[in-house]
């Protein structure tokens, strides 16, 4: 009861989910262009969102609850990004474009739907979490999407249709985000259990 009370106060900060710019496999795109979407139509501050990457050394996580899983398993993405809102209540909501959970999903839920625990999970597949202001994420990344193509230059998913995301400063930079080397890039970086405890709702 107390997540329907909770999701019957709270407002969209994107377009509902059936309209946000979205192609298959480009999750990093995906968040940026909803970080663009809350900078420029302003539902809420900017300073409330934040774009999440998920990973680890070895570049094999799991997450419950995503279109492509195959029964109750999860997928073991390399990363996955999703958009993070932190509200001036101290309520916390997932947008998640590939998941099977409401959109946006109270952060409890997704939390314990879709990461579970890394209590029982082998130390390998346990996730990282890097976190980064909307307007960072929106100023720093750029991807020239070489990453989503084969050795012989084709491409393993097809790419959005929009050109590139790029800066001044970079075309290519996005191992620096999916990263998580503290040392490295921008935002800062959690463990499970310290970017639940940290997130959870107030």
């Amino acid at each position: 009861m107390y997540e329907e009370s909770m999701c019957s106060q709270y407002t969209l900060v994107t377009p509902p989910r059936e309209e946000c710019i979205y192609t298959s496999c480009y999750c990093e795109e995906n968040v940026w262009k909803l970080c663009e979407h809350v900078k420029i139509k302003n539902p809420c501050p900017i300073d409330e969102i934040y774009a999440v990457f998920i990973s680890n050394k070895n570049k094999t996580i799991p997450i419950w609850k995503q279109k492509s899983s195959r029964g109750s398993q999860p997928v073991i993405w390399d990363y996955h990004v999703v958009l993070l809102h932190v509200n001036a209540l101290g309520q916390s909501f997932i947008y998640d474009p590939d998941t099977t959970l409401p959109f946006p999903c109270p952060f409890d839920v997704y939390s314990s739907e879709a990461f579970q625990s890394d209590e029982f999970i082998k130390p390998a597949f346990r996730r990282q979490m890097r976190v980064i202001p909307a307007d960072t994420y929106l100023k720093k990344f750029a991807s020239d999407r070489s990453h989503m193509k084969n050795p012989n230059g084709t491409w393993r998913m097809p790419p959005p249709s929009y050109p590139c995301i790029k800066t001044t400063e970079s075309k290519m930079n996005i191992d620096d985000f999916i990263s998580m080397d503290s040392n490295v890039g921008c935002g800062k970086v959690y463990n499970l259990s310290d970017f639940v405890q940290h997130f959870k709702n107030k």
